[in-house]
């Protein structure tokens, strides 16, 4: 038997002209990140250099450069970086006719270094390193192999070694003024997502939704509208990153959609799986276990408990209810999440066999998917960050499999 939903309706009866009126720019912003905290991020980073034995950092264009730099430029086949060593203003390589824009980019003191299009950026590199005499460089691991093999082509014996140690121990714990982005990001996200929910209807498209989804982002000022959105009706919700193809909705179907935008750079990522009518009785059932799920891995959650731990919390909800066990299905199928930040997936990790310890600051999404082969998906979505004693939500949590939002 199931409940009826209290008090207004959240699924369905709203046109698009009712949505669209509540579509302003945020009124609640939150401030950029500020010059000095860039500068602390490059101590931090100078300081685990020290603590490895690596003369210099290269980092390359996307989210890190950003994290350190301001510089909001994407990969390309240009060589555009970052290059930290133990002293002095970072350099940054871009090429000589984007000296210009750079400008604008940056919110640190830096030298810009500028190469020419016919010539070799890695031999810049190289130079400062034989200049410093630094005989390993650790490579921001998301740089490309080409770049990896361009430098060890002209940096002699030197060594190249991995980052991650550096990036990650600089991007895993969050800032207060990092927390109050990712805030407002993802109180914008659930925002697009109350109001798309509003506006199901039979016959309605994934398509159409998607849309809206992506005007809406923008028309609160997100950056470049939906950072990604997934829509799925029906027996595609068993797919969890769906599948191709318009869908049309019907009565008593299930919805799920996965948004999510950015502010300043830093991520939302928002789930919610509901009913466009009356659940059936297994589809309620399953809906109960994964918010039952998502709660036990969210009260799991403290500083020195591993990240396995918070995916173990979830799993045994599931399996006590003879789910899975481990990938199998009908249960859930990956890891119960995934750090967030300047990038929609980073680490930590909520996965077996991950031994890194929660410390305040992290953040990670929530969402212990729960998959019906040929049926049926449910997934529940919201991020947590650890605080000194526990976990915080970014966003409540559904309530209900028929009252999404709390």
């Amino acid at each position: 038997m199931t409940r009826k939903a209290a008090g207004k309706p959240q699924i369905g009866g709203h046109r698009l002209e009712d949505a669209q009126v509540l579509l302003k720019p945020w009124p609640h912003k939150a401030a950029p990140i500020q010059p000095a905290e860039y500068e602390q991020r490059l101590a931090q980073a100078r300081a685990l250099m020290r603590q490895r034995g690596d003369g210099a950092l290269l980092i390359t264009a996307g989210s890190s450069l950003r994290y350190f730099t301001g510089i909001t430029w994407g990969v390309s086949e240009r060589l555009v970086a970052m290059l930290l060593t133990l002293q002095g203003d970072p350099i940054v390589l871009a090429p000589s006719f984007e000296e210009g824009s750079l400008s604008h980019e940056l919110k640190i003191p830096v030298q810009a270094w500028l190469w020419e299009e016919h010539e070799n950026p890695q031999q810049i590199v190289a130079d400062v390193m034989i200049e410093q005499d630094v005989q390993q460089l650790a490579l921001d691991p998301a740089a490309a192999f080409v770049i990896h093999e361009r430098l060890r082509a002209v940096i002699g014996d030197r060594r190249i070694v991995d980052a991650s140690a550096i990036v990650d121990g600089c991007r895993m714990c969050k800032s207060p003024a990092e927390l109050a982005l990712m805030k407002q990001a993802t109180a914008m996200t659930l925002h697009v997502h109350r109001l798309a929910a509003g506006l199901m209807r039979v016959g309605i498209s994934t398509g159409e939704i998607k849309r809206f989804i992506d005007q809406a982002h923008r028309a609160l000022g997100a950056e470049g509208g939906s950072t990604f959105c997934i829509v799925q009706f029906g027996h595609a919700t068993a797919y969890p990153h769906g599948i191709p193809g318009e869908q049309h909705l019907r009565q008593d179907e299930l919805v799920l959609i996965d948004t999510g935008c950015s502010v300043e750079g830093y991520q939302s990522d928002i789930t919610r799986t509901y009913i466009f009518g009356t659940p059936n009785a297994e589809q309620e059932r399953i809906w109960l276990l994964e918010q039952a799920a998502q709660q036990a891995a969210f009260d799991a959650v403290r500083p020195g408990v591993r990240c396995d731990e918070v995916d173990a919390a979830a799993r045994r909800v599931l399996e006590a209810a003879g789910l899975g066990p481990d990938y199998r299905l009908p249960g859930l199928p990956h890891r119960t999440g995934h750090g967030c930040g300047m990038s929609i997936h980073e680490k930590p990790y909520l996965v077996r066999g991950n031994d890194t310890v929660l410390a305040p600051g992290m953040c990670c999404s929530n969402e212990p998917m729960i998959v019906v082969p040929g049926q049926f998906g449910i997934r529940l979505e919201d991020h947590f960050y650890v605080t000194e004693d526990g976990a915080a939500w970014f966003t409540p949590p559904s309530p209900a499999i028929d009252r999404p939002f709390a």
